[in-house]
């Protein structure tokens, strides 16, 4: 599938800033199921710094803006040829352990309710396990925009019993650790639509790392594995870690945030 994707990240502030330093985590991971056709990134006003492939397989640039400014845009457009690997992160050149993510953060801290979510499922194997853990977290949560905020724990939207793709993706990496099986957030792109609609969000999901296979994506907002329709661009520990955006600004002005995301199919 050929995919186009329009990403603009609008920052304003209601009195000017100095400047402002950002890290971009934007472009499409490198890996068999997707294959860049043309990319680009560009930030208003800014000068574009350092850029690096860091030991998770992620592309990040720097990018730096000098004020006063009172509004700053982040803007991607591109195409990228996707095919369905099963979720399977085949061909993905990283350096870091797999065992670095048994870590948890404040968002993925288990509590007895997690706790209790995990001990109910069992499976014959890694991939089964990993499988109907995911299966068991799309049962517990139901999708539901607006109910739960960038700061909600995997703990809280369990309790709630209702959340988003970045609820999902927590509980689910939350439950794998608890099982002992290493997971990480995944940020992205999802094309939705099978009538051809753009998309109108980023999306989100994890990836659970079960043996020989290694690296498998479940989106248990969606009750699948990542296909054709999914775009990678990156991971990290949670959804704060794998950011596609974060930086810092300096200046007392009081900000405010514009995201318009589209993802349509092309004809090939």
């Amino acid at each position: 599938m050929r995919l186009k994707i329009t990403h603009q990240t609008s920052y304003r502030y209601d009195q000017p800033v100095q400047s402002l330093v950002q890290s971009l985590r934007l472009t499409p991971s490198v890996f068999e199921g997707q294959r860049v056709v043309d990319w680009t990134i560009s930030v208003s006003g800014g000068q574009r710094g350092a850029a690096f492939r860091d030991g998770a397989g992620d592309w990040i640039e720097g990018w730096t803006v000098r004020g006063p400014v009172e509004e700053v845009t982040v803007a991607i457009e591109g195409q990228i040829e996707t095919r369905d690997t099963a979720g399977v992160l085949r061909g993905h050149r990283e350096g870091v352990n797999p065992l670095v993510y048994l870590r948890a953060t404040a968002l993925t801290k288990p509590d007895a309710g997690l706790r209790e979510l995990a001990a109910s499922v069992t499976g014959d194997d890694a991939l089964d396990l990993a499988h109907k853990l995911s299966a068991a977290v799309s049962g517990a949560i139901a999708y539901l925009p607006g109910v739960t905020e960038a700061g909600t724990t995997a703990a809280e939207a369990l309790a709630l019993g209702q959340g988003v793709c970045q609820d999902h993706a927590h509980a689910l990496i939350a439950c794998a650790h608890l099982h002992g099986l290493p997971a990480r957030y995944v940020s992205g792109y999802l094309h939705s639509s099978a009538d051809g609609t753009p998309h109108d969000a980023a999306h989100a999901w994890a990836e659970i790392h079960v043996g020989s296979l290694g690296w498998v994506g479940f989106d248990a907002a969606n009750g699948c594995c990542p296909d054709d329709r999914y775009v990678r661009l990156g991971s990290g520990y949670d959804a704060q870690d794998a950011a596609p955006v974060r930086g810092t600004t300096f200046g007392l002005g009081a900000e405010s945030l514009d995201v318009r995301v589209q993802v349509e199919e092309m004809e090939q």
